[in-house]
């Protein structure tokens, strides 16, 4: 087993344009194109947790939709394991960013729309602030290559499959949370679920062994 052989690759939208979150923030279109040509580093926790980092963001990038994002969790952690593992198994499929708004002005119904943040981080979360900000697809690495995939499906009005590029980025201002939802549906979850295992259990004995 190698390194590449120890992530999972996760995509989604990690911040939705013009609805509404459940803390009454709207993001605008372009709210993150500043932050991300600045090129810093966004970096991927797990329930915005600072001292818990689980992967990396390989691909941000601003659509239609929203902020798209493409990670790789990094199983040689144990909390990277176990995201990917809850996620994989549907129990985990938020996302939410952390951000420090840079512009900003009233939005109808006592609303406030974002026009411009600072982008700091994407996290994998329980509760997204925005309802539609989820997880799209998980692969584990082997499935990587092999075209398979765990696919978790929205049912929201305005869920479009993701750009075939693979890029993006995402919106939240730090733990709030959301109630309600449904389980995300994962084709062929069984097998798919058992290969997981598999991966897990290896990335754990080699680690015990290195």
């Amino acid at each position: 087993m190698t390194g590449h052989d120890l992530i999972a690759v996760i995509e989604g939208y990690a911040a939705i344009f013009h609805e509404r979150d459940l803390n009454g923030d709207i993001v605008a279109p372009g709210a993150f194109t500043v932050s991300l040509a600045a090129g810093r580093p966004v970096r991927m926790l797990y329930q915005h947790a600072a001292d818990t980092p689980v992967g990396r963001w390989t691909a941000l990038r601003e659509d239609a939709r929203g902020l798209y994002a493409r990670g790789e969790i990094l199983l040689s952690s144990a909390h990277g394991r176990e995201a990917a593992a809850l996620a994989a198994g549907g129990a985990l499929d938020g996302l939410s960013i952390g951000y420090k708004t840079v512009r900003a002005e009233p939005g109808a119904r006592g609303a406030r729309r974002i026009l411009q943040a600072d982008l700091w981080e994407i996290s994998l979360v329980t509760f997204p602030m925005a309802p539609a900000a989820r997880i799209d697809r998980i692969r584990m690495a082997p499935d990587v290559r092999s075209g398979q995939e765990a696919s978790f499906r929205q049912t929201g009005p305005h869920h479009n499959d993701p750009d075939p590029a693979f890029q993006s980025q995402s919106r939240r201002t730090f733990p709030r949370g959301r109630l309600g939802g449904r389980a995300p549906h994962i084709p062929h979850a069984a097998s798919w679920g058992a290969r997981l295992a598999d991966t897990l259990r290896a990335a754990a004995q080699r680690l015990s062994t290195s």
